[in-house]
């Protein structure tokens, strides 16, 4: 490290802060417990944010799984009675998410809209701050994003298949290792920023400060587009970030500049 670098490590969540994923994964998962509920039930936005502000249902089949459970239910059928195959829920989420070409990316994922330039991932690398990504996106989604719309070469990423689901923080650290194997850091080690937009991506900064107290862990909340359509829906998304332990909430990830880092470390 360069004697004037910021002595930070940032880590991204992708889905909501890297790339908008309201017309893609959200819908996926729409389309989804629609399908599986024989039309009966097509979830608002405002009920996916429900069930994401519980903090587990990070990953997006899982969520759908649960919404379509919940649905029955309330049909007076218990879970035992609701005869549905967890596989067959990953295949329709991904032949809409991924398209059903197995070989070629024709679905939702294609219109995402980005949410940060590679020039602002520049920034950081000049002033001395590594960057990696922590996602609950599977690996070929999140390489997709990176490597094909950002053209990031090879960047550090821990996704899906290689760590448990957020909340648990071992992908976080398994990030970090990365991000860090070849720095000694004597006794001086550097504040390490998880950006993410959701309540799972700030009780997982929550639970890597328990873990390794000797660290300094700052969570930093994003709003995702979606939440930012009336400023009622804003103020209580950001709210619910605070609560579950994020020190700033920022409407865009670009906005965590190199002196707003200097500031919140």
């Amino acid at each position: 490290m360069n004697q004037h670098s910021i002595p930070a490590i940032i880590i991204f969540d992708i889905d909501g802060v890297v790339r908008d994923v309201s017309g893609s994964y959200r819908r996926a998962l729409a389309d989804t417990v629609e399908h599986f509920t024989a039309q009966g039930y097509r979830p608002t936005a405002d009920d996916i944010d429900l069930l994401k502000s519980e903090g587990v249902w990070n990953n997006d089949w899982e969520g759908s799984q649960e919404l379509i459970y919940r649905y029955f239910e309330t049909l007076e059928q218990s879970r035992e009675q609701i005869n549905i195959d967890y596989e067959s829920i990953v295949a329709f989420f991904q032949s809409r998410y991924r398209g059903a070409d197995p070989n070629n990316l024709t679905g939702y994922i294609r219109d995402e809209p980005l949410l940060l330039q590679p020039s602002y991932l520049n920034q950081l690398t000049e002033a001395g701050i590594r960057w990696g990504f922590f996602s609950g996106a599977t690996r070929a989604s999140a390489t997709y994003v990176l490597q094909q719309r950002l053209g990031l070469q090879s960047p550090v990423l821990i996704a899906m298949e290689d760590a448990p689901g957020k909340p648990d923080p071992t992908g976080l650290f398994s990030t970090l290792e990365l991000l860090e194997h070849d720095i000694d850091n004597g006794n001086n080690f550097p504040a390490v920023i998880y950006v993410g937009d959701t309540v799972a991506d700030m009780y997982t900064v929550e639970k890597a400060r328990s873990n390794k107290p000797n660290r300094t862990w700052i969570g930093v909340g994003v709003l995702p587009p979606h939440v930012q359509k009336t400023s009622q829906k804003r103020d209580d998304y950001a709210e619910s970030l605070k609560k579950a332990g994020a020190r700033i909430v920022l409407s865009n990830v670009q906005e965590l500049t190199p002196e707003k880092i200097q500031e919140s470390i």
